[in-house]
């Protein structure tokens, strides 16, 4: 690689003391991003390309954040729903990607839009509350090459009620398996505590990754009695390199990408807006057609995924109506009655439907309807 020009060479720009200001902190982001060292004529070994990358917190190109979905602007299980958490249950998957659980009793999350028209995750605190988490969990082959080296997390915060919010990172102890609230199989990477106020503020810190940590990342934000007022979480982050609060910036995701990304743990197919198992129109239903009379336990149709899923997943089929499981309908909407549309053969790629009424299955006008979610959270 050829030796950058000198510094203050900018005797082509106009006689513009902004314009030279300018040119010249992007010569020196150029310089910094490409050719860190003095090697032969001005080169940059990989090894210090790699060490201002680290510098400046930057990864892969377009994965900067290995937070998926931080921004919170996917919801596709409540499309801006309340959700009860239930005290002492098992953790309740929210925003995609992110999951919540509490003690001491219920509380309620919701994804809502902020003031600038992003998004956040809000929990509104109740009377004997004892704790509340929100977790993030990321898969061992997004966060692998983060193992052994300085990270930051960053994220916005603001409490109504409370001045404290701590965090903690932890490493699955095999890959991608991080246990169950009640008995987690982590190993602590390195905590500490946010102080808070009711106004937004960025906050951030540096992680030391252990050069162990391999097999997947989670981070657990948490606060005590919230028994009133609000806690909101925003643009939840973790990037490499050591970063200042004051220069973090949100990594934004097309949209389109963002929803591709949570799709390799969740997926639905219903439309933008419409919540898992809501009452649905007939065409908006993945429709199998031509179907003969359909014996008990016989398949009469497949779905193949948009994404391709983390490993095979949950399949839920819905029909039409509310809250209808693990059925089908007809032309009108109307169902074909428990398990007629009963999932099998469940792959990474998609699954099959087979007729689980324990009789034969005669379609109207031959054809049959469905929605459906797939799950397969970390």
């Amino acid at each position: 690689m050829s030796s950058l020009p000198t510094r203050g060479n900018v005797s082509g720009a106009p006689d513009n003391a902004t314009a030279r200001a300018t040119l010249t902190a992007i010569y020196d982001f150029i310089a910094q991003r490409f050719a860190p060292g003095t090697s032969g004529a001005g080169a940059a070994t990989s090894a210090e390309v790699q060490a201002t990358r680290d510098a400046l917190g930057v990864g892969d190109i377009g994965f900067r954040s290995r937070v998926i979905n931080g921004d919170m602007s996917i919801d596709q299980r409540n499309e801006g729903a309340a959700l009860t958490f239930i005290a002492a249950a098992v953790l309740a998957y929210c925003a995609d990607m992110h999951y919540g659980y509490c003690t001491g009793a219920n509380v309620t999350g919701q994804r809502i839009t902020a003031a600038d028209g992003t998004k956040r995750y809000r929990f509104t605190g109740a009377a004997s509350v004892t704790g509340i988490g929100f977790g993030h969990r990321i898969e061992a082959a997004d966060s692998v090459d983060l193992a052994g080296k300085t990270c930051t997390l960053s994220v916005k915060l603001a409490n109504s009620l409370l001045t404290t919010v701590n965090w903690a990172v932890y490493y699955a102890n095999t890959a991608d398996t991080f246990g169950t609230l009640a008995s987690p199989t982590r190993t602590a990477v390195a905590s500490g505590s946010f102080a808070v106020t009711a106004t937004e503020a960025t906050y951030s810190a540096q992680v030391a990754v252990s050069a162990a940590a391999t097999t997947g990342l989670e981070i657990v934000l948490t606060v005590g009695a919230q028994t009133s007022g609000t806690w909101t979480i925003g643009d939840l982050q973790l990037e490499l390199g050591t970063i200042a609060t004051a220069n973090v910036v949100v990594d934004r995701v097309e949209r389109g990408e963002q929803l591709r990304r949570c799709e390799r743990s969740y997926e639905k197919s219903y439309a933008q807006g419409d919540a898992p198992g809501s009452a649905t129109l007939v065409f908006t239903q993945i429709c199998f057609a031509n179907l003969p009379a359909i014996t008990n336990s016989y398949t009469y149709g497949y779905v193949s995924f948009r994404t391709k899923k983390r490993v095979a997943p949950t399949v839920v089929p819905y029909a039409a109506a509310a809250s209808s499981p693990n059925q089908a309908n007809n032309d009108a909407g109307s169902g074909y009655g428990a398990n007629s549309a009963a999932p099998t053969g469940q792959s990474q790629q998609g699954f099959a439907i087979s007729n689980g009424t324990g009789a034969t299955l005669t379609p109207s006008f031959g054809t049959a309807y469905i929605h459906y979610t797939a799950a397969c959270p970390l």
